[in-house]
């Protein structure tokens, strides 16, 4: 039972206002002042408890016991079967000769509203790797370019796109994105990140250098990538860098993002601590920022999967090293 905030009774209540009337004989109109309820209400309990005893003090469904238009069985057992064939909504109701939304009010009703309800859910599949460099992460986020000030986020206003026609003869925004490439280590969570212009192959292959560097300055060898299937990592360029540098290239299975999982929890938590959490006037000072926040996560900041500890200090764990700045 859930009552709202101005329910003069509850159960117990309504029980003793029934009593007093049936029992003690006080008048209906005497007990219902008393209770601070009419007559009227205080009839119906007092006639609910004389016929159906203390099941008549409980709330009843609001529901109408009968509606006139419902959808007949055999239309929702009609539409439950399209929806198993992966049919959408309006091909349902143009088929059945249906209001859409009388059969999207159906779906929903049965639990069948979104097509991914069909299919039976993945079971998790969360691991750990056990030495650092064994798996690292990386995977690029767009963020659009801060031109003029800040941005809708924080104004509320949105500004036109100024456009400039190129050689080709094309319109182009001139604003445009810039590419924040991420590497996390499986192990650690020692994370390295760049905010570079685009993701082209040379640009993906020059980070991955870059970052394969940061992690052999903490000791680190990396030995295996992870990647989703962009076009940069499906290149043969990219494949001959990994094998110059010795690292085995892994994708990701297609429509999978949760595989690069980490990395994607990453993002996450980068968005909402570095691009989102300040005001920034251009988009210089936004990427200025990141290397201090990401001094933060590495070496202050604590990971709730890491005890909540930050990933240098599961580092030092893994390397067997407890000597405080040895690789700061």
């Amino acid at each position: 039972m859930k009552l709202h905030g101005n329910a003069p009774l509850g159960p117990k209540g309504r029980r003793r206002l029934a009593l007093r009337v049936l029992e003690d004989g006080i008048a209906l109109t005497e007990a219902a002042e008393a209770a601070g309820v009419s007559a009227r209400t205080a009839g119906k309990w007092v006639r609910r408890y004389r016929t159906e005893g203390e099941a008549g003090l409980l709330d009843r469904s609001s529901a109408p016991r009968r509606v006139h238009n419902r959808t007949p069985p055999d239309r929702v057992e009609a539409i439950t079967a399209l929806r198993r064939l992966r049919m959408t909504g309006p091909e349902i109701a143009e088929i059945l000769g249906m209001a859409t939304s009388t059969v999207s009010a159906v779906l929903g009703r049965i639990g069948l509203g979104r097509l991914s309800r069909l299919e039976p859910p993945e079971p998790p599949n969360r691991y750990q790797r056990s030495r650092p460099g064994e798996l690292i992460h990386i995977d690029v986020k767009k963020l659009g370019r801060i031109e003029r000030g800040a941005g809708h986020r924080v104004t509320g206003r949105r500004r036109g796109n100024p456009t400039a026609t190129d050689a080709a003869g094309r319109r182009r925004r001139q604003v445009g994105w810039e590419c924040v490439h991420v590497c996390v280590d499986d192990a650690t969570r020692l994370a390295y990140a760049e905010v570079l212009p685009d993701e082209k192959t040379a640009t993906v292959i020059g980070f991955l250098r870059r970052a394969r560097a940061f992690y052999r300055s903490h000791g680190i060898v990396v030995e295996r990538l992870m990647t989703d299937n962009g076009s940069a990592y499906r290149s043969t360029a990219h494949a001959l860098a990994c094998r110059t540098m010795g690292i085995r290239h892994i994708r990701t299975r297609p429509y999978r993002p949760r595989t690069n999982g980490k990395a994607e929890r990453f993002i996450r938590t980068m968005l909402r601590e570095w691009a989102y959490a300040a005001v920034y006037g251009s988009s210089p000072e936004r990427a200025a920022a990141l290397s201090g926040w990401i001094e933060r996560y590495n070496c202050r900041r604590r990971h709730g999967a890491l005890g909540h500890r930050p990933p240098i200090e599961r580092l030092r764990e893994l390397q067997g090293n407890n000597v405080a700045g040895t690789y700061i």
